[in-house]
Parts: C-alpha cells; structure tokens; sequence
C-alpha cells in the first residue's frame, strides 16, 4: 500500500451524488471507476481517507491505471486540496446544508464556478486550462503544481 504522495494538486472540481444506502466498499469502487475511467489518462493519483468503503482501491486504482494513496489519520493538511476545496464548496452550502434540497442544476453551477476559478496554485490559470492544456499537451503546465 503506498502512502501520501510528495505532491498533489486537485486540477478539478468533481460533483457526485451517492445516496447514503449505497456507502460500501464494493459500490464505491464502482461509482469510483466510472466517475475516473473516462479520465484515465488524465488521472494520475488518487488521495483517499482512511474510510472502510475505500478497501476496494486496488482494483480502482488499476481500471483508471492510477496510483492510489492514503493520508495519515488525523493528517487533513494531507488532503490539501481535498480540504480547500471543500472550504469553497462551503461559500456556496454552509455546513449542515440538506443536499437533498439541492438540485442537480445548482450543484453543476457551483462546480463550473469553482473550475472557472483562478488558482494561486495553478500560476492565476483556472483548472480546466492546466487540465485540459495538459491532458491534450497543448499547455506547458510542467511547473504549474509547484507555485508557492
């Protein structure tokens, strides 16, 4: 099992609806493949917690050919972007926000604001720009984790 990667860099926002009766290790792994595969590729690593419904990673990991990861326990500074991205989705539903009140249209209007967001991180670029430039290799995005 490999452990936290030296660097991560969330290049995009992902928003999923995964009702509660469907948490367990076999499902996720499902949804997690089908939410990756058609990345793949584009999906290097996958940063996961240490929840029991992620015991399916391996095999994740393996259909969208990326390496899979685990933070330490009660190590969210780990989980970086995970943990700023979340801080963001909070401007828009504070916490204790009834998701099920949300519509579909709502959530993907969050998620493009998010995506169209300049990042210090990323050189001022917004992520689809580094995603996208650097999946098709149109964009020198070599360094563009590395921004402090």
């Amino acid at each position: 099992m490999l452990r936290f990667p030296p660097l991560s860099c969330s290049l995009r926002t992902r928003a999923c609806r995964i009702p509660e009766t469907r948490i367990s290790a076999e499902l996720t792994q499902a949804d997690m493949v089908q939410l990756l595969k058609p990345r793949r590729g584009a999906v290097k690593t996958i940063t996961l917690d240490n929840g029991s419904e992620f015991a399916g990673h391996v095999a994740a990991g393996k259909a969208v050919t990326a390496e899979t990861y685990f933070c330490d326990p009660y190590c969210s500074g780990q989980r970086g972007s995970n943990e700023n991205t979340n801080g963001l989705i909070r401007q828009y539903f504070p916490k204790g926000t009834d998701f099920r009140q949300v519509t579909d249209g709502e959530l993907r209007k969050v998620v493009k604001k998010l995506n169209d967001r300049p990042r210090k991180r990323l050189g001022y670029r917004i992520p689809a720009q580094v995603f996208l430039g650097e999946y098709s290799g149109a964009l020198d995005t070599s360094g563009a984790a590395l921004i402090a």
